[in-house]
């Protein structure tokens, strides 16, 4: 099945030029990739580990996961991303591979190739992510490592992470979400043990829109990760 929708590759390809921008659209991405990287390195140990980065976009946990010791290869469905996270890789003296194209294009030479796949912010963009994640499954070897985080669906979520962050406090695009696509941890769960992965751990990521400040912990109802490992 084609698992890329293209309006959602094109609204990504007009905001590339905002990935490096600390004030701009992505600002909560920059944000919260301390707490995704302290979260990974915590659980799998980042450092002499190869690993693909899926939904790379401009590469922020790619740069991030490199300057801890990975070996990190980034895939994404659009060029633009891949052009910017090329051109900052470059200006900034990191030796990460990035790739345009998806997991599907991905999977033939790459099968069983990494220690841990990273599928951040990406599940709830494609049109099939139960694919998505079945192919992840294939390229990590047994026993490797992989990382989702996504939204949960629920009407708490919908104020939260579509009514709250992208119309009230506008921290992102207006449309960067669809509820319909905001995926269950029961969901996202059952896939993976259809794909072969055993879930090591599930933990939210949450946001405090007064304060400013994210934290990891307890209470998946809006943004969560979940940790599995292939059997």
């Amino acid at each position: 099945m084609e698992n890329i929708d293209s309006l959602e590759i094109s609204r990504f390809e007009q905001l590339a030029s905002q990935w490096w921008d600390l004030e701009g659209d992505f600002k909560p991405l920059h944000e919260i990739n301390p707490l995704r990287l302290n979260y990974l390195d915590q659980r799998f140990s980042l450092n002499g580990r190869r690993i693909l980065d899926v939904g790379c976009g401009g590469g922020i946990l790619s740069e991030g996961m490199f300057d801890r010791g990975a070996t990190v290869i980034g895939i994404d469905a659009g060029s633009a991303p891949i052009a910017v996270a090329k051109l900052h890789a470059k200006e900034t003296s990191r030796n990460i591979q990035y790739q345009q194209g998806t997991t599907d294009d991905f999977g033939d030479e790459h099968h069983a190739s990494f220690d841990a796949i990273t599928c951040m912010e990406v599940l709830e963009h494609v049109p099939h992510p139960d694919q998505t994640l079945a192919t992840c499954a294939k390229l990590v070897r047994p026993g490797g490592s992989i990382f989702c985080s996504t939204i949960n669906r629920n009407p708490k979520s919908w104020v939260y992470a579509i009514l709250g962050a992208e119309y009230i406090f506008r921290m992102l695009p207006r449309g960067t979400h669809r509820y319909d696509r905001l995926i269950r941890p029961s969901e996202l769960h059952q896939w993976g043990r259809q794909s072969g992965l055993q879930l090591l751990d599930l933990t939210g990521l949450h946001y405090n829109p007064f304060s400013k400040v994210y934290s990891i912990g307890p209470g998946v109802d809006v943004n969560y990760i979940m940790h599995f490992v292939r059997d």
